[in-house]
C-alpha cells in the first residue's frame, strides 16, 4: 500500500518528491485498512483534505461506494472540488449556486459515476435529498467525512445547528463504515464531545497547532473612524494580498465602501453577496487581482489560498476558536505572513448580542409549539409568523432548533409537522453553552491585553500538546503595526460613517395573506443603528440608554406608517423623533 499511497499523494500535489506530513499516513491507513472512525485535529494548512481525498481514491479502487463529504461553506466546497479533480476524483455537489439538481445527483449515484458527493449539513435536512439521495448512499456506503467537525459540538449550536443532526446520520451507517471527522480548532472538551457523538472512535490523532512565520499583532483603535483611517494608510504597506474580516454584513459594506472610495482594489464578501459575485471575488483574490476581500466569516473555514499574505480583523471575534480559524488563512505556504487584530469599542457589544440571541427564548419556543398544538395538520412558516408576536428571524431560529432536535419534521418547502417527541426546554445546556461563550469572550480579552506570546496563548487555550513561543508576534519581536493617523483622514472617516442610512423593509404579509403592492408600506429609513460608530453613540462616548443590546438596533428611525382603515392605501412616511428603538435580527454569520 505504501507505493500506492505515495503515487496518489504525488498525483494530488503535482510533485514527484511529495512526502506525507506526520500522522497523515496513519489516518489514511486507519480509514482504508481498518475501516475505522478517525478524529483528526491538525493545524490549518497541515493537509487534512489530502487524507480524505487519498482515502476516497483508495476505497473506490476497492469497490466501496462514493464518499459523502459534509462541508460548511460554499467557498470551501469549491476549493475541495478543485483539489479533488487533480486526483482524478469525480465530484458533484448540490447547493444554492450549483447547476446540479437532486435528480441529476441520484442518476449519477445510480450509475456509479461519482466518487465524492459534497453537501452542506443543511442539505441532509432537505426532505427530497433525504428521500431520494440518502437511500442510494446507504445502499452502498463508502467513506463519510465531516469537515470542520468542531461544529458537531456545542461550538456549532448557533453557527450551523444542522451539524448536530450528523450524529444521527452516523449512527444509522452501521459498523464497518469508515468515518473521518477533521478540524483545526478543538480543545480537549470539544474533542471529547465530538468523539462521543461519533461513537466508538478508534483513532484520535492530534498534532501541534502552532504556525511558524505567522506574526500576530494587536492594535487598539476604539473608534471605527480610526480603524478606517488605519486601513487606508496601512493597506498599501502590507505585502501581498489578504482578507479584512468584519463581524457584521453592515460593517463589511462600510469598510469595503470606504476603501473603494479611496482607490483601494477591494471587494465585499458576505453570505448576502450574490453567488456569482462571490465566485468572481474568490477568483480575483486567487489571481491576486485585488488587494483584499472585505468579508464576514462566510469566507472562513477551509478557504485555501496558500500565498495569502495577511489577515486583518476590523473587530475582534468572540472566541479564540473563531480567531484561530480566520487568521489561519494567512501564510500557509509563505515563510512570513501577518495577522493584525484591530480592537474596537463595539466589539464586546456585538459579541454580547450573538451570545444573548444564540438560543431561542423558552417563551418563544412555547408560542411556536402552541401553533402546532392547535393545528389540525402540517403548518406553514407563514402561518407561524402570522400567529406569534415574534420577528421573522426569531421564528426561523425556533423552527430550526426544533427541527434539529427532532421535535418538528420539515416537509416540502417551508411546511412543518409536529412529531411525537416530547419537548423540554434544555435549560442546563443553554446555560452551559452560554457560560462557555462568556469564557471564550474573556479569553479573547486576555489574548489582546495579556503579556504572553500571541500564538502561544492561542495554542494553549486550544489545548495544544506542546505550545511554544512563536518569536515573530508583536510581543516576541517588539515590532508594532502602529501608524500616526492623519487627523483630517480620521475626521473624513467620521463623516463617512455618518452619511449612510439603514433601510427598514416593510412587511409583506398580514394575517396569513400576502399584501398587494399598493397596500404595502414604503421603505423606511434610519439614521443609524444603536451604538454604531456613526450617530449611534453620544458625543461624550457614553452608550446611553440600552434597548435591545444588539448591533442592529435602530435609533430615532424614520418609519413607514400604515393608512387608517377607509383612507387612501397610499402609504405615508412619518418621523418618530422620540420613539423607543426597535430591534431587528442582525445578519448572523458564523465564526
Amino acid at each position: 500500500m505504501a507505493d500506492e499511497l505515495l503515487d496518489a499523494l504525488c498525483s494530488l500535489t503535482g510533485r514527484a518528491d511529495a512526502e506525507f506530513h506526520p500522522d497523515q499516513r496513519e489516518a489514511i491507513e486507519a480509514l482504508v485498512n481498518g475501516r475505522d472512525r478517525v478524529l483528526l485535529v491538525q493545524r490549518t494548512g497541515w493537509g487534512k483534505s489530502a487524507v480524505y481525498f487519498l482515502a476516497t481514491f483508495l476505497l473506490r479502487r476497492r469497490g466501496l461506494g462514493p464518499t459523502l463529504l459534509i462541508s460548511p461553506l460554499l467557498a470551501l466546497i469549491r476549493n475541495q472540488i478543485e483539489a479533488a479533480s487533480r486526483l482524478g476524483l469525480r465530484t458533484i455537489t448540490v447547493n444554492s449556486s450549483s447547476a446540479t439538481t437532486i435528480g441529476g445527483l441520484t442518476e449519477a449515484l445510480a450509475a456509479d459515476e461519482v466518487d465524492l458527493v459534497l453537501v452542506s449539513p443543511e442539505r441532509l435536512a432537505n426532505p427530497e435529498f433525504a428521500d431520494k439521495v440518502m437511500p442510494l448512499v446507504g445502499r452502498r456506503p463508502g467513506l463519510m467525512v465531516i469537515d470542520e467537525a468542531h461544529c458537531i459540538s456545542d461550538w456549532g449550536h448557533d453557527f450551523r445547528p444542522d451539524y448536530r443532526r450528523l450524529s444521527q446520520v452516523i449512527s444509522g451507517l452501521g459498523q464497518g463504515i469508515p468515518v473521518l471527522a477533521c478540524t483545526a480548532t478543538a480543545n480537549d472538551r470539544v474533542v471529547a464531545d465530538v468523539a462521543d457523538q461519533l461513537g466508538a472512535v478508534g483513532h484520535v490523532i492530534r498534532g501541534p497547532l502552532g504556525r511558524s512565520g505567522l506574526g500576530l499583532h494587536v492594535v487598539d483603535l476604539p473608534a471605527a473612524a480610526q480603524r478606517l483611517a488605519w486601513l487606508h494608510q496601512m493597506l498599501p504597506l502590507l505585502h501581498g494580498t489578504g482578507i479584512v474580516y468584519c463581524l457584521t454584513v453592515r460593517d463589511v459594506d462600510r469598510v469595503a465602501g470606504w476603501l473603494q472610495l479611496h482607490g483601494h482594489e477591494v471587494l465585499p464578501y458576505t453570505g448576502a453577496t450574490d453567488g456569482d459575485d462571490r465566485l468572481d471575488a474568490e477568483a480575483k483574490l486567487q489571481r491576486n487581482e485585488v488587494k483584499a476581500l472585505v468579508a464576514t466569516s462566510a469566507l472562513g473555514m477551509g478557504y485555501d489560498k496558500p500565498d495569502l499574505a495577511f489577515v486583518v480583523h476590523f473587530q475582534a471575534p468572540g472566541s479564540p476558536v473563531a480567531y484561530y480559524q480566520q487568521v489561519g488563512r494567512a501564510g500557509r505556504q509563505l515563510e512570513e505572513s501577518v495577522g493584525v487584530l484591530l480592537r474596537g469599542a463595539e466589539d464586546s457589544d456585538i459579541q454580547d448580542w450573538f451570545i444573548n440571541t444564540a438560543f431561542p427564548d423558552a417563551h418563544d419556543v412555547d408560542a411556536v409549539l402552541a401553533v402546532f398544538a392547535f393545528a389540525a395538520g402540517p403548518v406553514t412558516f407563514g402561518r407561524v409568523l402570522d400567529e406569534v408576536n415574534m420577528k421573522r428571524g426569531d421564528v426561523e431560529l425556533v423552527l430550526k432548533q426544533l427541527t434539529v432536535e427532532g421535535v418538528l419534521r420539515r416537509l416540502s418547502g417551508q411546511t412543518y409537522e409536529r412529531t411525537l417527541k416530547p419537548w423540554v426546554y434544555p435549560t442546563k445546556r443553554v446555560q452551559a453553552v452560554t457560560a462557555d461563550r462568556r469564557l471564550e469572550q474573556d479569553q479573547m480579552m486576555i489574548y489582546a491585553t495579556g503579556g504572553m506570546c500571541r500564538m502561544e496563548f492561542l495554542t494553549t487555550v486550544l489545548d495544544d500538546p506542546d505550545p511554544q513561543p512563536c518569536g515573530v508576534c508583536d510581543l516576541c519581536s517588539g515590532e508594532r503595526y502602529l501608524v500616526a493617523l492623519e487627523e483630517s483622514l480620521v475626521a473624513e472617516a467620521e463623516r463617512f460613517v455618518r452619511r449612510g442610512y439603514v433601510v427598514i423593509e416593510p412587511r409583506k404579509r398580514k394575517l396569513g395573506h400576502t399584501l398587494r403592492d399598493e397596500l404595502r408600506l414604503e421603505h423606511g429609513r434610519a439614521l443609524c443603528l444603536w451604538n454604531d460608530p456613526g450617530w449611534g453613540r453620544q458625543r461624550d462616548g457614553r452608550d446611553g440608554r440600552r434597548v435591545g443590546a444588539g448591533p442592529d438596533t435602530y435609533l430615532g428611525h424614520l418609519r413607514a406608517v400604515a393608512p387608517p382603515s377607509g383612507f387612501s392605501a397610499r402609504p405615508r412616511v412619518a418621523v418618530r423623533e422620540d420613539a423607543r428603538p426597535a430591534t431587528v435580527t442582525a445578519g448572523r454569520e458564523g465564526p
